[in-house]
């Protein structure tokens, strides 16, 4: 989804998806947490790499980006 827009409708919708698994299956996922994640996603090292190793080079900053427009 990295070529879209990170304000569509359709990466909000995911990063409202995400948001609800990790409430599901770990802990409540508040808008301040998920902020948290994606700000770790982008701020380099292994969270980063890793990332990027699946979704391609700029997923963990265009996930960032999507996340902090979702959490405003």
């Amino acid at each position: 989804m990295k070529e879209k827009d990170p304000e569509s409708a359709e990466v909000q919708e995911q990063v409202k998806k995400l948001q609800g698994f990790i409430t599901e299956h770990f802990y409540k996922c508040t808008n301040e947490t998920l902020s948290g994640l994606g700000k770790m996603y982008a701020g380099g090292g292994e969270f980063t790499e890793n990332i990027d190793k699946m979704g391609g080079e700029g997923t963990a900053a265009f996930v960032h980006r999507a996340i902090r427009i979702y959490c405003k």
